[in-house]
């Protein structure tokens, strides 16, 4: 007969198995977010690699151990209960299999509910996934191995696993805007959803896409909106997916041309892509599609989707990284986490940086990118000035060189959003550092040069959207970095999405919401 469980053994099991997982899966996501490090050619030392799962066990543990815990609790209590209903044997066999198939649908659950496609970086790849299920499998034979048999358990156990399992996060510092400077504030359009780009016609109207996928004229006052123009592109809408930025071709009045970014395709298989049409009355007439991103990515994240004039005429069009594909930025076979030159027709200029390579995309510009959504041309000092998101931190203000790597993956200040490391370096040799980074993030959006007359004190700065932090930010770029000086417009409270000069020198805003606004502003 056997004898019974003690009551305290069952818990004291659950509690080291519980741990081990908790730990076992850290160890496992930071080999693989290393391992992804080394395949691109970057070397990663002994050293560097338990540096960094140390450091790991104290930034990622509290996200996964929420994660495991809730998998690990409820696979095993299910699987227990299916053992003892079913009168099932080798426990030992059916408890790991329990927690492996728990943290598979966990894993699923979470990236279906989280604003990003992949919440655990290391289950982008099939091995990865494996390793970390096999993780929960091991706990799960834990559990079921010291559950059944008299074996001492630690006393100090569970408040190890509770220091483990809480951890704690700084809230990040705020930053006081400056009030010292006047402005009024006027709301223009209303009701667009999610607009994302504005652009201003020589005849005073302007242009104002809609993520969604509508583009709408609205008159020189804004307060008359335009029904959805026709002949736009079918745009693949979800998520972060849709139609991005519009820009006015330089011989507009002649030509009447526009550009639209977008993104197309499918969920499975979608791009970052480009089109071209003539602006008709109430609509695009002759639409053309010139450019595509390749390779396809699956997923509904970081599209890029900013354009920008060229003093040749030539175009710049900022991509993304897709989120789960990082690694393809350092790729000059992919467009994906990079910056693209081309012509008006779409072809590649003949003097892009990579050209006369015959493994290398030729449209490629510069590369090495996670997000670029503000892009400037500084005229005054010829130079080509973007911003990039970071994940949780590293957001990046970039001067851009043909020819360029920004590091991203390989050298970033920023944390994945569970708080593990994405590299272990913020610098690395031969890529170029960021003239100013954000840390934590503000998700940087919009950006202008400010070239007006109505603000002085503004001239020649730049003007940075926040989604995350709902301000602006006002940035002074010299030739050894950049300064952030003040913030504004924290009045708002709102997401803002583009930060536009106007012709007059006005300032305007697109506030990011279902029910989002145009915004002018002057000075009292």
């Amino acid at each position: 007969m056997k004898k019974p469980v003690g009551w305290m053994r069952v818990p004291g099991a659950f509690l080291m198995a519980l741990v081990v997982g908790i730990v076992a899966g850290s160890l496992v996501q930071t080999q693989f977010n290393l391992l992804a490090l080394q395949n691109l050619g970057v070397e990663i030392g002994i050293g560097t690699r338990l540096r960094t799962s140390l450091e790991d066990l104290v930034n990622f543990v509290p996200v996964y151990a929420a994660v495991f815990g809730i998998s690990f609790l409820m696979s095993q209590l299910v699987t227990s209960l299916c053992i003892r209903l079913l009168d099932l044997r080798w426990r030992a066999f059916f408890l790991p299999l329990g927690a492996a198939i728990g943290l598979w649908v966990t894993f699923k659950l979470v990236d279906s509910l989280a604003p990003m496609p992949t919440l655990i970086a290391a289950t982008r790849s099939a091995g990865g996934m494996v390793a970390m299920l096999a993780t929960a499998a091991l706990s799960g034979w834990l559990f079921a191995h010291f559950s059944r048999r008299r074996v001492g358990l630690p006393r100090h156990l569970a408040i190890g696993t509770a220091i483990i399992t809480l951890g704690w996060m700084a809230p990040p510092e705020s930053v006081q805007a400056d009030a010292s400077l006047g402005y009024r504030v006027e709301t223009l359009a209303i009701e667009l959803e999610h607009p994302w780009s504005l652009a201003f016609l020589p005849d005073g109207r302007f242009l104002v896409t809609e993520r969604p996928g509508r583009l709408r004229v609205l008159s020189a006052d804004g307060q008359q909106v335009s029904a959805p123009l026709t002949g736009v592109p079918e745009v693949f809408a979800s998520g972060q997916a849709g139609l991005f930025d519009v820009l006015v071709a330089p011989d507009f009045e002649e030509s009447r041309q526009i550009y639209l970014a977008y993104a197309c395709g499918t969920r499975r298989a979608n791009h970052t892509c480009l089109a071209r049409g003539k602006l008709v009355s109430g609509g695009l007439d002759n639409v053309q599609e010139i450019f595509r991103s390749l390779p396809a990515k699956a997923g509904d994240a970081h599209y890029g989707g900013r354009m920008v004039w060229l003093p040749d005429a030539t175009i710049i069009l900022t991509l993304g990284d897709g989120f789960d594909y990082r690694e393809e930025a350092q790729k000059l076979t992919s467009h994906i986490g990079t910056i693209v030159r081309i012509n008006r027709d779409g072809s590649a200029p003949e003097d892009n940086p990579f050209t006369s390579e015959s493994n290398a995309l030729p449209e490629i510009y510069s590369y090495g990118h996670r997000n670029v959504q503000g892009v400037v041309y500084d005229w005054r000092n010829n130079r080509l000035i973007t911003h990039e998101h970071g994940p949780r931190g590293g957001d990046e203000i970039n001067v851009i060189e043909s020819g360029g790597n920004y590091g991203w993956p390989v050298a970033t200040r920023g944390r994945d959003y569970t708080g593990a490391r994405v590299s272990p370096f913020t610098d690395y040799d031969g890529m170029a550092a960021p003239a100013l980074h954000w840390t934590p993030s503000i998700a940087p959006s919009g950006m202008t040069l400010y070239d007006g007359d109505l603000f002085p004190e503004w001239q020649g700065s730049l003007l940075v959207g926040a989604l995350a932090e709902r301000r602006v930010h006002r940035v002074v770029l010299s030739n050894d970095g950049a300064v952030d000086m003040e913030t504004l417009f924290d009045e708002l409270g709102e997401r803002i999405r583009d930060v536009r000069t106007g012709p007059d020198g006005a300032v305007f805003l697109l506030t990011d919401s279902q029910d989002g606004r145009v915004i002018r502003v002057t000075p009292w």
